[in-house]
């Protein structure tokens, strides 16, 4: 295995500070925050659970939150790779646990389904700082304990907003830092009124001009909250949402121009008619998200409590390019005679648009024994999204009139849930748990998708997805888990756009773990096989808005073993260590190569690293103040399931150095935090993603088929900087 002994040394002395929260029951101070709890109790999992899970609390967010998408501080969990379109983590992010595509990675926020309904994908950047109003996050990796929404194949994310604050509060924070980057948040909140009443609320404003040439964002978002609360009753109503114009950054760039200049950014190019090569100013995504929930939880009694949980979220935007010398086919326009000349071709201006509308009902019941933690309810959502292209100005723009579709679209989608999670506590040393989910999907679309063509789809999916597993406590040091837990996930959008008969995937999931704790050490070891039937892999391909495509890779599995812990070598000085060591294949498989069928045996999955490894030296010399050295550690990967030489991420090692430092002053404030980050400490040109085409041609002599192939990178940045301050009054 290639650079084994520096692989060994990373596992040793290289993890993340934020880790410092895992496996820990998140702690609340007041009843209010208790309720709170209760709205992702229905998806979470507590510090006993055979579920092989990590927590991140408000205050290990906030050491990193200088603007960087949530991807990005996740980053140093366990099996975590991330990547940034534009190169320095603002913007479109990504991110893979166990290797696993974000569109098989169930999102929540709040109970209520974050992941895009129709492209399973989720968009961080539609949200820009929202790590800002997050109160605690918990990551369950494999299959999990998601009730709600679609099933997770490599990871569930749920997040927790801001907690009813007792006491009024306000925070002014700024950050800014390499590539004109910037963050402004303003963040205020009235304490109970009354006993009973808090609003809260927060406004951001995140701005780069990114390290790839001209991939600049610009993020504007906000979250505001009102609460009523009492001894029994937490009534909750949270408005966020944000907007982002992003200048498009998703085409790669191929290995010549890698060498020559990373930096390029082809989107947007063209030559003008005197012969210049030029780029397109606004070649942009422009897209704005609300949402909208109220969540009621009720305790009835010391035993039993409900929540109900309402939400709708409106999404609208389009991205917008320049097309130089486009057929007039293409947007369904008649050929024209200029000047006693056929025209069939025109540069023009496009946009393509997404307007949808997405409700959700959640509803579960709670009855907590002495011996036993019962949850059981349902989900419901509701999704309808239209799809349209509009050419906003063409040079010869033939029969069209403005705000003419030269396609139209619409999707559909309906899925519903029941379920029903028990803890069993048989006696002190063993605890059962179960969970059990019934889900129905309906999806259907109709019209003209972007390639002109009839897009029909009416498809109906039925799962069942258990969950089993037993914790045995040892001692108060020690205690073994196991879990096995069955899940089904539906195909997106763009797979049925590639693949009419595309099939779900199924997963079969067995985790083995250990948790060692002895005062401030802590050591998880956890053991996980996931054995899949008709895995949608990612090709290693994109489509022409840059998303990654997918297809069912028939039988594959996933066999790895993840350990973490926090070592205190001294008070002053901790040292948090991770590795994931995985093995990752798709069985017996088959492509097409120069016009039959090859069978390649057992290959390597797309984008599944053998070897992730983080570790950060944590320093507190004196009260107030961290530093925290981290470094991270990715195995080489191929972008695609056929292991091809050009489809190859190299490894690579990349530090970070992170500062923190806080005081109490004696007045105005009653607290100032400086915090400083800076990113690829030692400039390591490093590449965390791409994609790989291949396709057959006949170009040569007629009837001989030859295999061409190519690839792109998203290159990274080298050493840069975050700097910010908080002042908390």
């Amino acid at each position: 295995m290639k650079h084994l002994s520096m692989v060994v040394i990373v596992a040793g002395l290289l993890a993340s500070s934020i880790s410092q929260a895992q496996n820990q029951q998140v702690k609340d101070s007041t009843d209010a925050e208790k309720l709170d709890e209760v709205l992702v109790k229905a998806v979470r999992v507590d510090a006993n659970s055979p579920i092989t899970h990590s927590n991140l609390s408000k205050e290990e967010i906030a050491k990193r939150n200088l603007g960087q998408d949530i991807p990005i501080l996740l980053n140093y969990l366990p099996s975590v790779v991330t990547t940034t379109d534009a190169g320095a983590g603002i913007g479109y992010t990504g991110i893979r646990i166990r290797g696993v595509s974000a569109q098989s990675t169930n999102v929540t926020i709040n109970g209520i389904p974050y992941s895009d309904a129709e492209s399973l994908g989720t968009f961080w950047v539609n949200l820009g700082d929202f790590a800002s109003s997050v109160e605690n996050l918990q990551v369950q990796r494999g299959v999990g304990t998601s009730t709600n929404g679609s099933g997770a194949f490599g990871a569930s994310i749920n997040v927790l907003t801001d907690a009813v604050s007792r006491e009024a509060s306000g925070e002014i924070s700024n950050s800014f830092g390499s590539f004109n980057s910037r963050k402004h948040t303003v963040k205020f909140s009235t304490g109970l009124m009354n006993e009973h009443f808090e609003i809260a609320g927060r406004l951001s404003n995140i701005a780069s001009d990114g390290y790839i040439d001209r991939a600049s964002t610009d993020l504007k978002s906000y979250y505001l909250q009102g609460s009523y609360v009492d001894e029994n009753r937490l009534i909750k109503a949270v408005m966020f949402g944000g907007n982002n114009v992003t200048y498009q950054s998703w085409f790669g760039i191929d290995e010549d121009q890698l060498k020559e200049d990373r930096r390029f950014n082809p989107a947007g190019q063209y030559t003008d008619e005197d012969g210049n090569t030029q780029f397109y100013d606004n070649e942009v995504d422009d897209y704005r998200q609300d949402h909208y929930q109220l969540h009621w939880n009720e305790r009835i009694n010391n035993r039993l409590s409900t929540n109900v949980a309402l939400n709708y979220t409106y999404g609208r935007g389009f991205f917008e390019q320049y097309r130089e010398d486009d057929d007039f086919d293409t947007y369904g326009f008649d050929p024209l005679t200029v000047n006693g000349s056929l025209v069939n071709t025109t540069d023009l201006i496009r946009r393509r648009w997404l307007d949808n509308d997405y409700y959700v009902l959640n509803a579960n019941v709670n009855y907590k024994g002495n011996q036993m933690d019962i949850i059981s309810g349902f989900s419901f959502s509701h999704y309808d999204g239209d799809h349209f292209g509009e050419v906003i100005w063409a040079r010869f723009a033939s029969q069209s009139d403005i705000r003419d579709r030269y396609y139209d679209g619409n999707g559909k989608k309906n899925d519903f849930s029941a379920f029903a999670k028990a803890t069993f506590k048989i006696n002190n040393q063993f605890q059962l748990y179960g969970d059990l989910q019934l889900r129905n999907v309906n999806y259907e679309t109709s019209g003209i998708n972007s390639n002109l063509t009839q897009f029909n789809v009416d498809e109906n999916y039925l799962f069942f997805n258990p969950k089993l597993g037993v914790t045995y406590n040892v001692d108060e040091e020690n205690d073994f888990y196991f879990s096995y837990a069955r899940a089904n996930r539906e195909p997106n959008r763009d797979d049925f756009e590639n693949n009419p008969e595309i099939q779900p995937e199924q997963l079969n999931d067995f985790e083995l773990g250990w948790r060692h704790r002895d005062g401030n050490f802590r050591l998880n070891a956890n053991s996980y096989f996931m054995l899949y039937d008709e895995q949608l892999v990612l090709t290693g391909a994109i489509n022409d808005v840059g998303t990654l495509l997918r297809t069912n890779s028939g039988r594959s599995y996933r066999l790895g073993l993840e350990v973490d812990a926090v070592i205190p070598v001294a008070d002053f000085f901790t040292i948090q260590p991770n590795i994931t060591l995985s093995r990752n294949k798709n069985i017996d498989f088959i492509r097409s190569f120069d016009g039959e069928f090859e069978r390649l045996g057992d290959t390597d999955i797309a984008y599944s690293p053998e070897v992730i490894s983080t570790t950060a030296l944590v320093f507190a010399p004196f009260k107030g103040f961290q530093a925290s050295l981290i470094g991270k550690y990715v195995g080489e990967q191929f972008m695609s399931n056929v292991e091809a030489d050009r489809s190859k991420l190299d490894d690579y090692f990349v530090s970070d150095l992170n500062l923190v430092y806080s005081f109490q002053p004696k007045s105005i404030f009653k607290e100032i935090v400086f915090t400083g980050l800076v990113n690829n400490l030692f400039d390591e040109e490093y590449v965390s993603n791409g994609y790989y085409f291949s396709f057959d041609d006949d170009f040569t002599t007629p009837g001989t088929i030859v295999t061409q192939e190519g690839a792109g990178f998203y290159p990274q940045a080298g050493i840069n900087f975050l700097v910010g301050a908080t002042f908390k009054f």
